[in-house]
């Protein structure tokens, strides 16, 4: 008598779970419209998580309505702002994907989004964590206001966008589009979340994920990012005393620490360069003194560096032409 034959292996494994987490804070004029993108996605298995941080607006009465209309969201009210990054940690734990989108509330996912970046994560090992790819900037009316890394007339890319190890990358400047991002759910595991002493969240998650994970970029446009005046990121560097350049501080140390090369220190000084300036010019003056304490460890101090330490030692008030500057450059960047 023959064996029972075994039952036939399952040639298509089935398909992960996504988890995106949609933290929102007073952006009640936009978050139905990024809530629906998710529920427009062609990807069958994703899991929605709603974390309110605190609004004062009218948000939760517009996310409490979404649900209504459509229901099987899971909804985080917190009773007081946390900050992005405690707020994302509260959806995190209580979510269960294998891949995680951190989706803003005033940012829109493209139907194929989610489908897209789990096909191209199902043909990448494990020490791949990260895909980002290009996207879309819109207004507050949702009007397009053209792609987010330059392009030629034929679309291709004007500039070579890092992919792979990308850490001395993200050490020395800013390429990756935030909202684009799908990461492994090991990941972040894997650095205990976003840290809650920060005011936010995405330059030390690349730092500490990009020296243990590998980044890939798939040049594709898959979301929409918003750009809204008041904004962080629109105000991240053209305000007095910039609350944002303590965590930036923090983040530096951390690389320092993480770092392995003398390439590897030179890509954090012209990061840690570029941020003692701008303690300056917010008048940020204890700040200029840490920043170049820092920077006398990661490479030492060049002449430019000293005169920007004597300028802050005398308290110069730099910050009104600053703010001149960024408005005639904001100006000269509309019209063009």
């Amino acid at each position: 008598m023959q064996p029972p034959a075994l039952p036939t292996p399952d040639a298509t494994p089935p398909l992960p779970l996504v988890t995106v987490i949609c933290v929102c804070y007073n952006q009640g004029r936009f978050v139905r419209e990024a809530l629906l993108s998710v529920l427009h996605q062609t990807y069958p298995r994703i899991e929605l998580i709603i974390v309110d941080d605190g609004s004062t607006d009218d948000s939760v009465a517009r996310i409490k309505a979404f649900l209504a209309e459509f229901p099987g969201g899971t909804f985080i009210p917190l009773p007081a702002n946390r900050g992005v990054c405690g707020a994302f940690n509260e959806g995190f734990r209580r979510s269960k994907g294998a891949l995680v989108v951190d989706l803003a509330a005033d940012d829109v996912l493209l139907p194929g989004r989610v489908a897209r970046q789990v096909e191209v994560f199902g043909r990448l090992d494990d020490s791949w964590g990260v895909i980002f790819t290009d996207a879309g900037l819109i207004d507050e009316a949702s009007r397009p206001i053209g792609p987010f890394y330059a392009r030629h007339p034929d679309g291709t890319l004007r500039q070579p966008v890092p992919s792979g190890d990308v850490y001395r990358h993200v050490l020395s400047g800013y390429f990756i589009c935030t909202p684009t991002m799908m990461s492994r759910r090991a990941v972040y595991e894997a650095l205990g979340g976003y840290d809650e002493s920060l005011s936010y969240e995405d330059f030390d998650f690349w730092v500490r994920s990009a020296r243990a994970y590998r980044y890939f970029f798939l040049d594709e446009v898959l979301t929409l990012k918003r750009r809204v005046a008041g904004s962080n990121a629109t105000q991240f560097y053209n305000r007095r005393h910039n609350p944002h350049l303590a965590s930036t501080l923090e983040v530096c140390r951390k690389a320092y620490q993480l770092n392995r090369s003398p390439d590897e220190h030179q890509a954090l000084a012209r990061s840690v360069r570029y941020h003692l300036r701008q303690a300056l010019f917010t008048e940020n003056f204890g700040l200029v003194r840490a920043y170049g304490a820092l920077l006398g460890q990661v490479t030492g101090l060049a002449v430019s560096d000293r005169l920007v330490l004597a300028l802050a030692r005398y308290r110069v008030p730099l910050f009104p032409l600053y703010r001149l500057y960024l408005r005639r450059r904001f100006a000269t960047n509309r019209v063009a």
